[in-house]
This record gives structure tokens, sequence and C-alpha cells, in this order.
């Protein structure tokens, strides 16, 4: 299998099964001298982990990232920074009956039809659980940007959950919590949607042929699992605006912070549609799943996002002498 490498500046390879003894990253790219906010990558895995309440899998793992090479006293070396995560509260048998019946909803079928042999215990590779691997690549991204002392910020959000509209808040109300428990429960599952900010973005990231920065965004979202559609700006919206509407000030919000591929400086919003989680009725039941995916994906996307900022930022300071 190959396409596990994301980036070009700031290269991540992704690597590991979800029941498999380890996930991990291989992080190529970052450069020397490079503070190492341990606090922080701790902080963000523990956003993402699984066993976090009664509306979220009850698979329970520490998710400790360890970190193997390319740091020394406290500062990157400029070498290939590899981390992992070791795998320990993994159920194989849970999952011997779909060895040979794939779940409705699921990858199973599609990824025993096309590698021919495949790891079905808890999806394998096609696990959400390697979304850990995003996580940690996304937190070096961000200290990069530390380092640097840049002031950006990126905050995703669930807009909505099923058909819940939440306020831009990083917790989830009580009702929300009782609403996936009960799902949970019940064996049902949702989407909904995340909306992210990225405030006080460097200008002039983003190549403007090939890998327009909003492209990049784009392929970066889209590449999650779950992930039905994206848009940024106005997006969808825009069509029904007038272009006197729409190019009304050259720093127009509907633009959402990125012309002709490039970074203006100004806020760049994008939204994220995830479909319903695939495992309902028995199969949820029985297993551990998330009946939704929305709050751990939050991490993730921010995540995803600073790994393109960062890539950027890196090819940015190429472009010109």
């Amino acid at each position: 299998m190959s396409a596990n490498i994301f980036g070009e500046r700031f290269k991540v390879m992704s690597f590991g099964e979800s029941h498999g003894p380890a996930y991990g990253v291989v992080i190529e790219g970052l450069p020397a001298g490079i503070e190492i906010d341990e606090q922080l990558l701790n902080k963000n895995m523990q956003r993402r982990k699984p066993g976090q309440g009664e509306h979220t899998t009850a698979r329970s793992e520490s998710d400790q990232p360890e970190i193997l090479s390319g740091v020394f006293e406290g500062k990157s070396l400029g070498t290939p920074i590899a981390v992992i995560v070791r795998n320990s509260d993994q159920r194989s048998t849970d999952y011997d009956q779909i060895r040979n019946a794939p779940r409705i909803g699921h990858a199973d079928d599609v990824w025993k039809n096309k590698f021919g042999h495949a790891d079905h215990r808890g999806g394998g590779r096609s696990s959400g659980r390697e979304t850990l691997c995003r996580v940690i690549a996304g937190s070096f991204a961000q200290m990069l940007f530390q380092s640097l002392n840049l002031k950006t910020d990126v905050f995703a959000f669930a807009e909505q959950i099923g058909q819940h509209k939440l306020a831009e808040s990083t917790e989830l109300p009580e009702n929300i919590k009782t609403f996936l428990s009960d799902a949970k429960s019940s064996g049902e599952s949702y989407g909904g949607i995340v909306k992210c900010r990225i405030r006080q973005a460097p200008q002039n990231l983003g190549q403007p042929v090939f890998h327009k920065l909003k492209s990049d965004l784009a392929s970066a979202m889209i590449g999650l699992g779950a992930v039905e559609g994206f848009e940024f700006g106005a997006g969808f919206a825009s069509v029904d605006l007038k272009g006197t509407d729409f190019h009304s000030t050259a720093d127009s919000v509907n633009y959402g912070g990125i012309r002709g591929g490039i970074s203006t400086g100004e806020e760049i919003i994008f939204r994220i549609a995830f479909k319903p989680t695939s495992s309902i009725t028995d199969v949820a039941k029985k297993g551990r799943h998330d009946p939704c995916i929305i709050p751990r994906a939050l991490p993730v996307v921010e995540a995803m996002a600073w790994c393109v900022l960062a890539d950027h930022l890196l090819w940015m300071r190429t472009d010109k002498i």
C-alpha cells in the first residue's frame, strides 16, 4: 500500500493498524532548533483519545506518545522525528465475525477487494484511531509557529450535531452529551458540521497553481474518514450572490481569507460535513463505537490545518530571495 505520506515540505508519514502493537508517525522537514513542547503534544492527544465519556467509544487507551528520534535536549535536530503510541486495549475477538461478513457502511469489503489480504480487526489501517498520528504531526507543526513567535491560532468547533445547531464553544453542552449517549445505547449514529477558524495566518501561504492553500486544506480535510463535504468562505452560498455583492470589498469575508490560492492575512474560515458514524444497530450495541465522531474530530481537524500551514510556511520561505 502506498500513499501514506502527506505534505511537500513538512512531510508526514503515518503507519500502524488499529489492533497492531502501535500507531506511529514520521515527520520530515521540521527545521533544527524548534522548541519541543511535550505539554502541548499531550494536551492535543488527550482531546482526541477515546473513552472520555458515555457519549464516546468505551475503548480505553492512554494515548501516551513516545518520541523515538529527531529531538535532543528539548529541541528538534532537523532529522526525521519518529513518534509512536502503543495500543493496549484491543479486543480483536470482537471482530471475528466480520472476517467474512463485512459491516454495512464500512470499508471492510472495499479494502479486502483492493488488496486481497487485509487486517479486519477494528478496521485495520482504515480505523479512526489512525487520526492520532495526524494529531501528533499537527502538534509539531504548531510548535514550528510557536518557535517563530507567530500568533496564528487554529480553532475548530462543532457547529451542528445531527439536527442540533451549536454555539461556538469548545465544550459540548449537557443536552448534546445526553443526546449522544441515548444514540449510543440505541445503536443510532449522527453526523454533523465542523467549522474551523484560522486567525492571524501569515500572508503569502499557498502556491497559485497546483497547490493553492484552499486546495491543500480541502485535501487535508476530505482525506479524513467520514468527511462528505468541504467549503471555505462563502462556499455554496456564493452562487446566490451577485458579483457586486460577493466582491464588495477587497477583504470580503466571502473569500475566506484566501485569494488566488494565497492567504491574505485575514481570517481563514472553512466548514466540513461529516456523515453519521457507520457502526449502527447491533454492530454499535455490541462493539465500542462513537455515535458521532464530531467531538473527537475537532483536534484532528485542527491538526491537519496546522500541517498544511506548516507545509506552506516552509514553502513560502523559499519563494523569493
